[in-house]
């Protein structure tokens, strides 16, 4: 035998592990609506950047008759490729191989590739596609889920990561994406629960479908446990590489500066002044203020089913990736409760991890009212968000377009939690409460003893909003750096990004702080 016929076996064995479970797998794999392993890779990556790591790893388990079984890859493909030219790693797990279930060797594959990611300083892509772990293989595949699980949690925070459900995801499997730092789904084909419907109706009865339980949608508006969704799994593998593209490779670096062919006329945005009503019980979209500030086509929303009184998202200014955190008034007034604090938390910590400067576009009545709210724990949801803002060290612009009464105004990124700079426009009204609120409060007596005691209501609330309800005061004291015609705030936030763009900031000495989470 020459090195030409060792050569022929490699490849061989080669064309066998691409093959996975084989054509009769592939083909239900497609009958379901599903991508391979391999075309998953295919449709992520730059065309033909894909290497791959450990094709011939396998499994070592003699019992329930495994010995006797093969699983070509072991179940998951490992390796790595380019995004836009910038370094990626990854797995994506084989459906056509046991089900994708996870065991030792398969664990071990991840794991190994994780710590590459992390040596090298770059994301990290998982491509989830699994029946949960392999049952034959007992507790080792238990124990391969917290190798996994564990590197999540210390990677955390050094360089981003992205879970792609692509099929189901039960069990301690879900713990993985949930740890990341995004979640994709495609809508119909992929789940994610702790226990499936058979286990809910044998304990407490209930009977739901898989997709009711776990879907896409379910988990996108009602549990947010999933950032983006897409009809087909190629829209959320391109999401995915939208999503990268905005992303620096790891802590130590900001995002990709683009400034493109931006001319100085884009800078101006006269429309702006018309989005925002001057009458502070108007409703409008803030997404529309967005576009007006942010560069043409940039804005990519996260969690966009959910929490929907608060918009969050990466978009470019002038070609730099800022984080927003805005306010959403045509959902309910803008107020803040439990859930939208959870997501501009989470979002707001990504942001300070990886560099990203963070804009708020406020507009806010308060902290929403309920007894609901308050059995739910909203001080202590709310409190993350004064957590998270507090705590980050990146450049921290805020623009208050209206309203920014009591609590939620200082939560929101205020000067006294470490805002850089405070924007306000001259409708905006800055105040521990509303004028109606507060005037019924101070004026309760005369209005009470008056003639006229609506006359004399309507007399006081006039006369607290000119006192109070205005930038003014705010700017007087120095809470607010400068109040600026609407029409100037595109060009305002670049002005700060430019100055920002050195900042240093150092915080005390601490393993780590204690969210209340």
């Amino acid at each position: 035998m020459d090195m030409y016929d060792k050569m022929d076996e490699l490849y061989d064995r080669k064309r066998e592990i691409e093959l996975g479970g084989g054509d009769d797998k592939i083909d239900k794999q497609h009958e379901r609506g599903k991508l391979t392993a391999r075309e998953r890779i295919d449709l992520l990556l730059d065309e033909g950047s894909f290497i791959e790591l450990n094709p011939f790893i396998e499994h070592r388990c003699t019992d329930f008759g495994l010995e006797n079984m093969k699983a070509p890859g072991e179940g998951v493909v490992t390796g790595y490729g380019k995004i836009h030219g910038r370094p990626v790693y990854l797995f994506a797990q084989d459906f056509t191989v046991f089900g994708g279930a996870l065991g030792e060797m398969h664990a071990h594959k991840i794991a190994n590739v994780m710590d590459l990611a992390a040596k090298n300083g770059t994301p990290f892509i998982g491509l989830n596609d699994s029946g949960g772990a392999r049952i034959q293989e007992g507790v080792v595949s238990l124990d391969g889920y917290g190798q996994i699980f564990y590197r999540n949690s210390i990677y955390s925070g050094v360089i981003p990561q992205i879970s792609v459900i692509l099929g189901p995801c039960a069990g301690g499997a879900v713990y993985s994406p949930a740890i990341t730092d995004f979640v994709f789904m495609v809508e119909k084909t992929s789940q994610m629960f702790i226990t499936g419907p058979k286990v809910i109706e044998t304990v407490t009865g209930e009977k739901i479908s898989s997709e009711d339980l776990g879907g896409a949608k379910v988990h996108s508006t009602k549990s947010g446990n999933a950032h983006f969704m897409g009809e087909t799994e190629a829209e959320v593998l391109e999401q995915v590489r939208a999503l990268v593209e905005l992303l620096p490779q790891n802590n130590k670096e900001k995002p990709e500066i683009k400034e493109g062919n931006l001319q100085a006329s884009d800078d101006d945005r006269p429309d702006i002044a018309d989005v925002v009503p001057v009458d502070s019980t108007k409703p409008y979209d803030v997404r529309k203020v967005i576009e007006q500030v942010v560069d043409p086509d940039t804005f990519l929303e996260v969690h966009a089913h959910f929490a929907r009184n608060i918009v969050v998202g990466f978009a470019r200014i002038k070609g730099e990736v800022v984080g927003l955190v805005c306010n959403q008034p045509k959902v309910m007034a803008g107020g803040l409760d439990i859930d939208s604090s959870d997501k501009a938390s989470r979002f707001i910590r990504f942001c300070d991890a990886f560099n990203i400067p963070i804009i708020t576009f406020e507009d806010v009545t308060g902290f929403f009212p309920g007894i609901k709210q308050e059995h739910g724990g909203i001080i202590r949801h709310g409190a993350k968000i004064l957590y998270a803002y507090s705590e980050a060290t990146v450049p921290k612009i805020t623009v208050i377009t209206r309203k920014a009464y009591g609590g939620a105004y200082v939560a929101l990124n205020s000067k006294s939690i470490g805002a850089d700079l405070v924007f306000a426009w001259p409708n905006a009204e800055i105040a521990v409460m509303g004028p109606q609120g507060a005037a019924n409060i101070i004026f309760a007596r005369e209005i009470e003893q008056s003639e006229d005691p609506e006359a004399t209501r309507q007399a006081k609330i006039d006369e607290y909003r000119t006192k109070f309800a205005n930038p003014y005061v705010a700017a007087a004291r120095g809470m607010v750096d400068d109040v600026i015609d609407p029409r100037d705030t595109r060009m305002k936030c670049i002005q700060a990004l430019e100055m920002l763009r050195t900042k240093q900031e150092e915080r005390p000495w601490k393993k780590h702080g204690n969210i209340p989470l």
